[in-house]
């Protein structure tokens, strides 16, 4: 079968600094291209030193004007996310754009962060949720938007209130709708604090449909030994151009809800049950509608974290 061609035209990105996390492989390394050879400077925290510098390498290939670098961020470590921050406050250069784009999904066993959270919860939230507090002063000064990745899984399932760090059982795909699910509340209510407040942000959610990346691939970082059955047949389908995207298609709705001029608040594939096609806005997931539980999701993610976010 035949895929149709599936793109976006960027606006000229030249003097906005891009900020995005897990772009050293799959749909985050298209979108830090796609990002860099538009213009931007575009900033690369990363977790592995080695996985970065190939990143920057390929980055480079495709766009040999880019301006990339590398910062080093684990999203599990609230001592790490408060590093970067330090980091990137020093320097201080406006961030024009942020994409919340990394994440770890279903581990096979119950993993904690370095700070004691269910891993899920921990990176794909909470790191997030944190990062964002540490670099708000940079955000307000770039008139920032800030982009978080989502997943259609976030469609289903809920925030487990009494049990957010699943102490007492633990189901994985269960515990990665949920992280997902806070990620897009937070995402809601950052843009509803900021317009309240004058941050001068705006915040809105993507999502990629379905494509083959490293998500449900061979990952020993989380007891993952080999690929899962899920990902074979993604890739199978994905190969074949049936409805699903592919590695690059499905990093085109966050590059989309992060350059356009009207944000919109969830941008995902336009195709059948929204799992590949091209970017459009679509309504959002009911999970994420109400503004009483985005509310006491961010009060219970700054008791977590231990992170609050300042006024200025």
């Amino acid at each position: 079968m035949l895929r149709r061609t599936i793109d976006i035209t960027l606006p000229p990105l030249t003097g906005r600094r891009a900020v995005l996390t897990g772009g050293s492989d799959g749909i985050g390394l298209g979108i830090a291209t796609r990002l860099a050879a538009a213009g931007a400077e575009v900033v690369l925290p990363v977790r592995s030193a080695a996985k970065g510098a190939a990143a920057l390498e390929r980055i480079r290939a495709a766009a040999p004007d880019a301006a990339v670098t590398l910062r080093e961020l684990d999203l599990s470590s609230l001592a790490s996310v408060a590093a970067l921050g330090r980091t990137l406050r020093a320097e201080g250069a406006p961030i024009h754009l942020l994409i919340n784009n990394a994440g770890v999904m279903t581990p096979p066993e119950l993993q904690r962060t370095a700070d004691g959270f269910e891993l899920q919860l921990g990176t794909n939230h909470l790191g997030h949720f944190a990062l964002v507090a540490e670099v708000l002063p940079l955000l307000r000064a770039g008139g920032a938007r800030v982009t978080s990745q989502l997943s259609i899984a976030a469609n289903g399932g809920a925030i487990n209130w009494s049990d957010p760090n699943w102490e007492r059982s633990y189901d994985g795909m269960r515990a990665y709708r949920q992280s997902k699910i806070a990620l897009g509340l937070f995402g809601l209510e950052l843009d509803r604090r900021s317009r309240a407040a004058g941050w001068g942000i705006t915040s809105n959610l993507a999502h990629p449909g379905v494509a083959p990346t490293s998500l449900l691939a061979a990952r020993p970082e989380v007891g993952r030994a080999a690929d899962t059955a899920q990902v074979r047949v993604i890739r199978w389908l994905s190969a074949r151009g049936i409805l699903l995207g592919t590695a690059l298609t499905a990093g085109l709705p966050a590059l989309h809800a992060a350059t356009t001029p009207e944000p919109g608040q969830l941008w995902g594939p336009s195709g059948p049950g929204h799992l590949g096609g091209a970017p459009g806005e679509q309504k959002l997931f009911p999970r994420l509608r109400s503004a009483a539980d985005a509310e006491r999701l961010w009060d219970l993610s700054e008791q977590l974290t231990g992170v609050a976010f300042a006024a200025a």
